[in-house]
């Protein structure tokens, strides 16, 4: 089922702040050249990230699932002065794309790219996170949230896509992958570490702070 029907969805693009041009055309490009491109945050849930990492006004951001690169600039439009954002992603192919469109959008100096299993590269990172967007495979999602939460600190916030799964999580005989996300949810709803709650927008996101 769909969370939020198009007239809906237009109602709420159409009260929320505008769609930044360069995001218009990371939207349009995502549509044109992309096999998959409702991957991509679009209008309503980009202008939610902004406002969650402009309120946070982070020093670290981590999101791991680049994609084409829009949450990207949207969790960068919150970074402190001297913040730092790291995007991990596993596919090669569209990065020197995406490396343009964060070079067009100024913050390019500030964003630290990197390709690779997130698995091995959030390990690796020397950082505690003020701000942590996770939209990756959706299989490793649990294995992603309990790295991150090593690496964020107390008050910190985490952001899980796709958690509703186009409202498959109600199922009573999933299929795999909707177990998956199932298994995510349920551990995070009785995980102590943590405060949290869902919001139905899009296909779901998990809210979280960290206590």
């Amino acid at each position: 089922m769909e969370i939020i029907d198009n007239l809906l969805s237009t109602y709420l693009n159409g009260t929320c702040d505008e769609e930044p041009a360069l995001l218009k055309h990371i939207d349009r490009e995502t549509h044109l050249k992309e096999t998959m491109p409702h991957m991509l945050s679009g209008h309503y849930q980009g202008r939610l990230l902004s406002m969650f990492s402009q309120i946070v006004a982070p020093k670290r951001i981590l999101e791991v699932g680049t994609f084409t690169g829009y949450a990207t600039i949207c969790l960068a439009e919150g970074l402190a002065a001297d913040g730092l954002l790291y995007t991990l992603d596993i596919e090669p192919e569209r990065q020197e794309r995406v490396q343009g469109y964060f070079d067009a959008s100024g913050y390019a100096p500030r964003i630290r790219y990197q390709i690779g299993d997130a698995r091995t590269l959030i390990p690796a990172l020397n950082e505690i996170f003020d701000l942590v967007f996770i939209d990756a495979d959706k299989k490793n999602n649990l294995h992603y949230y309990e790295l991150a939460i090593d690496k964020t600190r107390a008050g910190g916030l985490i952001l899980i896509d796709n958690v509703l799964w186009k409202g498959k999580v109600m199922d009573e005989q999933p299929d795999k992958q909707t177990a998956q996300i199932q298994q995510l949810n349920q551990f995070i709803a009785t995980d102590n570490r943590v405060q949290k709650l869902i919001l139905p927008i899009r296909d779901g996101l998990f809210v979280i702070r960290k206590r």
